[in-house]
């Protein structure tokens, strides 16, 4: 059996601030980059540009 790898990423999804819709499925380093995520993406429910907020808890 493969050992699992011990890195310090974590499996993080994209919420829109506009309608709450989980929409994105991203990585990060939580050594690097210990706050929330914040980009300004495209949402396809919303149909405009939103900002877009990490969230732990994965749909």
């Amino acid at each position: 059996m493969a050992k699992a790898k011990k890195t310090p990423r974590i499996l993080v999804a994209l919420l829109c601030g506009i309608c709450g819709a989980q929409n994105y499925l991203t990585e990060k380093n939580k050594m690097n980059t210990p706050d929330k995520l914040k980009f300004t993406k495209y949402c396809r429910w919303c149909k405009k540009k939103s900002e877009h907020k990490e969230s732990t808890k994965l749909k």
